[in-house]
């Protein structure tokens, strides 16, 4: 397989797991405060979701995840000259937001695992899993609207929702189009759905934190720009561990997106290839074969590495919009190593 390039690494002289464990950290006792607003049984399955619980409500030591919007919110307030703190309402609005969405998918998509536990619907039942991703963004309304920036924080949440339903809208649609034909999804439309189902709520992160920061429109609207550009990378480098990820990692079976048949960038970027390897696996996936001979395929056909390459493109991107503007501190050098950390993870 293609090793990762040295281009996708973090800086050396910034850490990069410590400035996500650092922000979680400032982040977290809001978070469970604002867990704890809301009703017992709802707060249970929103702890669950966020690994602080087992079913039932005894504690567990779970992995919540890398805490990334987090980290690009109170990252986004220290850029404009802010405390941390400044961005730990944004932080927690988009963190309640990403769950929520994440209850929501995994219904529609019919995932019954996520970090190798049941997902909420598979524990709990699907209607209580819909309840609790309502009780989350209810919770997500309220933390911003308490903000001195309640109003145009919550149309920047707003507008950041409304693209995370057009992606995932046109994600569900996806599945239903053939492998071949006019019809057929390309990486061009997959990254637009990308943009909007993943990007929008990173680049809200940012932006919301250096919103609630007293950043200025300019430096607002650029850390948005490299959120969006972070978020689609981030959604491609997840495209390629959902087929070659390390299932001890990733918390899936090895070659699990192929398997369940789902249209990721690196399957159409083979599919654009005018190579035999391609029609063969436009057959092999139409026909619902063998994942394992799928991968070869994706691999021969140049999709990996499409992949990497369209990922380094949008860090590039990332980078460009975060030089479009003066940042604060040695916030600005923490966002560049979390974009470059992130897509070079585990692969």
């Amino acid at each position: 397989m293609t090793p990762v390039s040295s281009a996708l690494r973090a800086p050396v002289d910034v850490d990069v797991p410590l400035v996500l464990r650092r922000c979680r950290e400032t982040v977290r006792p809001a978070l469970r405060e604002a867990i704890g607003r809301t009703h017992p049984w709802v707060g249970e399955m929103a702890a669950y979701s966020f690994g602080w619980c087992e079913v039932g409500g005894a504690p567990t030591a779970a992995s919540g995840g890398k805490g990334v919007r987090q980290a690009l919110a109170v990252l986004g307030a220290e850029a404009v000259g802010a405390p941390g703190r400044a961005g730990v309402p944004a932080a927690v609005a988009v963190e309640l937001t990403h769950v929520f969405s994440l209850l929501h998918d995994d219904i529609m998509d019919g995932d019954q695992a996520r970090r190798g536990r049941p997902t909420v619907w598979k524990a709990y039942g699907t209607g209580p899993a819909v309840l609790a991703g309502d009780a989350l963004f209810a919770l997500a309304v309220e933390t911003l609207a308490t903000t001195e920036a309640g109003p145009s924080a919550l149309r920047m949440l707003s507008a950041a929702l409304g693209d995370l339903v057009r992606g995932q809208a046109d994600d569900l649609l996806f599945a239903e189009r053939p492998w071949t034909g006019p019809e057929r999804v390309r990486s061009a439309q997959y990254l637009a759905m990308a943009e909007h189902k993943t990007g929008a709520l990173l680049g809200c992160a940012a932006a919301l934190g250096a919103l609630l920061g007293g950043g200025s429109p300019s430096a607002v609207a650029a850390l948005d720009r490299a959120g969006r550009r972070l978020g689609l990378a981030f959604q491609i480098v997840d495209d390629v561990l959902g087929i070659w990820g390390d299932p001890e990692v990733t918390g899936k079976p090895v070659y699990n997106d192929l398997r369940e048949r789902k249209k990721t960038f690196p399957v159409l970027a083979a599919l654009d290839s005018p190579s035999p390897e391609a029609r063969r696996l436009a057959a092999l996936l139409a026909s619902g074969g063998d994942p394992r001979e799928a991968a070869v395929l994706v691999e021969v056909a140049g999709g990996r590495a499409a992949a990497l390459d369209e990922a380094r493109a949008h860090i590039a991107a990332a980078e460009t919009a975060l030089a479009d503007v003066s940042l604060q501190g040695v916030a600005g050098d923490e966002l560049r190593a979390l974009s470059a950390f992130l897509v070079g993870r585990d692969l």
